[in-house]
């Protein structure tokens, strides 16, 4: 499975609209509103590299009232869970 994160400017009176309509697209498994710089955090999930394109530049991008869009690929991912291992020093 690859992940990628998809931060996304969009028209401030749209950002509702948009991020469902972002959510409804196959591929995104959750759409978040943040704030700062941005106004939506997006994470896509498919089994191959040039799906992400699909879901990203042929329909994500395509959305009403979004502005723009920067895309990071996941390589590693860490929970919560796996630091707790990395880190013990085996004492209970």
């Amino acid at each position: 499975m690859l992940t990628a994160i998809v931060f996304v400017k969009a028209d401030v009176d749209r950002i509702p609209e948009v991020a469902q309509e972002i959510a409804s697209i196959d591929g995104v498994s959750e759409v978040y509103s943040v704030t700062g710089q941005i106004d939506l955090i997006a994470l896509v999930r498919v089994r191959h590299h040039d799906e992400v394109a699909g879901v990203v530049a042929d329909r994500l991008n395509k959305v009403e009232g979004v502005r723009e869009t920067e895309t990071h690929i996941a390589f590693r991912a860490y929970s919560r869970h796996d630091l707790e291992s990395a880190f013990s020093l085996g004492i209970d």
